[in-house]
């Protein structure tokens, strides 16, 4: 009877809480988060498949480092991405050599809901602006009161249309309702969203958007779309960028049409020098930032913690995206 060697784990992403201590009943851990480098390391494939060598590897765990190339050429019983979609493992090139690859869908869905809470406040109540002039010692500015200058309507009462119901649009959803905002949604894969994206634009006072970033919905919020929602609505996207077409929604914050927006995606997570959207007093923006919190991470470590435990037991994980490679497991 042969016995299957003790499993050895390099993890580059970080991990921690519950999951960490799981992962260390069946395996032998070096533990290196690439968060917590300075400067910033981000291995690109050879030199991780080297990292992997030296440390003697054969599962790896990863978040930003680039699983490809040469790294699937090791011989790995697991690669694991601590992100919702695996954007930085080459699944195909995995699955042709037998490797599974899991995935941690819905690890920052309750982080993401609070950034766009937080996004649409900040947004629909003038805070940095109001922070601003405050520290500026401008109480009054240009004859008016902050009182005058600030004023807003509340969301209570307000229409909330969330395009895309999923993971983080459900865990956005039980929030505005909490906020005593009605909710509708559009989402084509959703029988509980009942509103078609033109009559979600038509209705709401806010409008956020947390769809996935395909082929499908890349673009689905240009200039047609944003004449169509109410004159002084606010435009939240906690999602992707590439979503909404940015000229068109800068012009609509500059000619007033759009009272605020909150946005936490750009494409390379910056926007160029001198950007119109930069000077506009009626828009907060973030570079990313919504799933950065360690709940998060604790999240995703145990996700991946488990599925490993099932993987190496001969069960099937919950989170695998290339299920074909597991022929025989049920």
């Amino acid at each position: 009877m042969t016995t299957q060697k003790r499993a050895h784990a390099l993890v580059t992403a970080p991990f921690r809480g519950e999951g960490l201590a799981t992962l260390e009943s069946v395996a032998s851990v070096v533990l290196d988060p690439w968060i917590d480098q300075f400067p910033l390391r981000i291995y690109g494939p050879d030199d991780l498949a080297a990292r992997v060598s030296l440390e003697g590897a054969d599962i790896l765990i990863c978040e930003a480092d680039f699983c490809m190339g040469a790294v699937l050429d090791l011989p790995l019983r697991a690669i694991a991405s601590t992100r919702g979609t695996p954007t930085n493992v080459d699944v195909d090139a995995a699955t042709s050599r037998g490797i599974p690859v899991l995935h941690t869908p819905g690890r920052n869905a309750d982080a993401v809901a609070e950034m766009t809470v937080a996004l649409l406040f900040a947004a629909s109540r003038m805070l940095i602006s109001a922070d601003r002039d405050l520290r500026a010692g401008e109480v009054v500015k240009d004859g008016r009161l902050s009182y005058q200058r600030f004023r807003s309507w509340q969301l209570a009462g307000r229409t909330a249309g969330i395009i895309g119901l999923g993971a983080v649009g459900r865990a956005t959803q039980w929030r505005l309702e909490g906020l005593g905002m009605k909710v509708i949604a559009y989402d084509p894969y959703n029988s509980d969203a009942t509103h078609s994206l033109e009559a979600l634009l038509a209705e709401a006072d806010v409008v956020s958007v947390h769809a996935a970033p395909t082929p499908e919905t890349l673009g689905m919020i240009g200039a047609a779309q944003l004449a169509l929602m109410k004159e002084g609505s606010i435009f939240i996207n906690s999602a992707r960028a590439a979503l909404h077409d940015l000229d068109a929604l800068t012009e609509a914050l500059t000619s007033g049409h759009l009272f605020a927006a909150g946005l936490d995606h750009f494409e390379g997570e910056r926007l160029p020098k001198g950007h119109a959207l930069l000077a506009l007093d009626n828009v907060v923006l973030t570079p990313h930032i919504g799933g950065a919190t360690y709940d998060t991470e604790v999240n995703h470590s145990r996700m991946i913690a488990d599925d490993l435990v099932r993987l190496l037991s001969g069960e099937r994980p919950n989170f695998i995206v290339n299920p074909e490679v597991l022929e025989g497991i049920s």
